[in-house]
């Protein structure tokens, strides 16, 4: 019947992972693929998709949905729902993978390709001429104004996720435990990402149900598996070995740096941004604070997957290190690094997508990661909120930066109040708050405010 919802959840029992959607607009009937679909319709569909993708993943999911299942029928919608759980076990930005899974369906792993980079490229590309902009004009009154505006938008925006994930996430106490502890580890004792992670994980396996589950297709890693996924393996690791043999130590630093996030980037962009932040601006010292912020609230204009912000990055930190050539390098580096192995788990995985989705621990897992999430992105909104609202912070005990009284800002406090009053309160579509603030940072910047 027109109107039903279906729900689009992962294969736990759990809340769904951080920013995964929850609801889609179902199709009247199952429609299979069809026989054959032609080089050009892939392009132009995939293309349409990555140049109006804005939103984050839940708004690009549902819009391939309506493009792929209601209007073109390319994909039915079991099998829409399968390949969304199955990108939601994977780590990596869980829409660019289900765009590269639809594609690999339609016409083997050059589909997947060619549907994986028109997701990805138009937000990279604008993403590296915003950050071109932004180390050449950044420190001008008017564009730091602009950025004001952004930051103060983006802090209210993380604590928006933050209450919308807990709402979805925290269901019982013991995943009102994990989310408390995971906040106490980054915020407090400031341990490795990875390593709240990997606990949460632990954690959640051992607390699966012990009663009967429906009987999993075993899985058989066999040499097609093992085919598929060499090429890609090579592609994503012969780079990274090369950059590892560079006299250069940053660029090795860089490269194994982002591998690794592109290994363990469970939660969501926002809870990325936290171990971002922790290894670039505390560790490396890459990126100062404020510069973590601006790429953030940078690749929230753009379209594509929300993990670009890895691409500012890895943009600013090569210029700190080397200039603009150095700077478009690690534009380059940040990318391959982050994206390949997206395709290497999506082109290895798919013909173990019925094992994967119905493994009871493995949904587990995923449910302790979600909750652990919630006191990541809460650690990282306090972070936020601390280095916009004030001009001057000193460490203090426990890792946990202290406040300079004299150097708060309250313009940067108004900005961020009207933020948080129009996306939580009501509910205005983020394009408009950002643009809102960052014109109204603007004028003040240029009256020199």
């Amino acid at each position: 019947m027109p109107g039903l919802v279906c729900i689009a959840r992962s294969p736990h029992t759990g809340p769904a992972p951080a920013e995964s959607p929850l609801m889609l607009p179902s199709s009247d009937c199952p429609a299979a693929p069809p026989d054959q679909v032609t080089w050009h319709d892939l392009h132009r569909e995939f293309a349409r998709i990555g140049l109006l993708s804005f939103g984050g993943p839940a708004a690009q999911i549902a819009l391939m949905h309506r493009m792929l299942v209601d209007e073109r029928r390319w994909l039915s919608e079991a099998d829409y729902l399968r390949a969304l759980s199955f990108c939601m076990v994977l780590p990596g930005p869980e829409a660019m993978q289900l765009a590269t899974y639809a594609g690999w369906r339609l016409r083997g792993v050059a589909g997947g390709l060619i549907a994986g980079l028109w997701f990805t490229l138009p937000g990279a590309l604008a993403i590296l001429l915003l950050a071109a902009g932004y180390v050449q004009w950044g420190t001008a009154p008017v564009a730091q104004g602009l950025l004001l505006g952004v930051k103060a938008c983006v802090a209210a925006l993380v604590v928006q996720a933050l209450i919308r994930l807990a709402q979805r996430s925290l269901a019982d106490t013991t995943a009102r435990v994990t989310a408390a502890l995971s906040f106490v580890a980054l915020a407090l004792a400031a341990l490795p990402f990875p390593l709240v992670i990997l606990a949460a994980a632990l954690w959640g396996a051992r607390q699966a149900g012990t009663a009967p589950a429906p009987p999993a297709p075993p899985i058989r890693p066999g040499p097609g598996i093992l085919r598929r996924a060499l090429p890609w393996a090579a592609a994503w690791l012969l780079p990274l070995g090369a950059l590892m043999l560079l006299p250069d130590p940053f660029w090795a630093q860089l490269a194994l740096f982002f591998s690794k996030l592109a290994t363990l980037s469970f939660g969501g962009a926002y809870a990325l941004l936290a171990w971002m932040a922790q290894v670039l601006v505390r560790d490396f010292g890459w990126l100062s604070p404020g510069e973590m912020i601006d790429a953030l609230g940078l690749a929230e204009t753009t379209p594509g997957p929300l993990i670009l912000v890895t691409a500012f990055a890895g943009f600013v930190a090569g210029f700190h290190h080397g200039g603009i050539w150095a700077a478009m390098a690690g534009w380059a580096v940040t990318l391959w690094m982050v994206f390949t192995p997206c395709f290497l788990w999506v082109f290895a995985g798919a013909p173990l997508i019925e094992a994967l989705t119905r493994r009871p621990r493995l949904a587990a897992a995923l449910s302790g990661v979600s909750a652990a999430v919630v006191g990541v992105i809460a650690a990282l909104a306090l972070w936020f909120a601390l280095h916009v609202l004030f001009a001057q912070l000193t460490p203090g005990p426990l890792g946990l930066s202290l406040p300079d009284l004299a150097s708060f800002r309250p313009i940067a406090a108004a900005l961020m109040a009207l933020a948080a009053t129009l996306l939580i309160g009501w509910r205005w579509p983020l394009f408009v708050v950002l643009t809102l603030c960052a014109g109204l940072g603007g004028v003040l910047g240029l009256g020199g405010v």
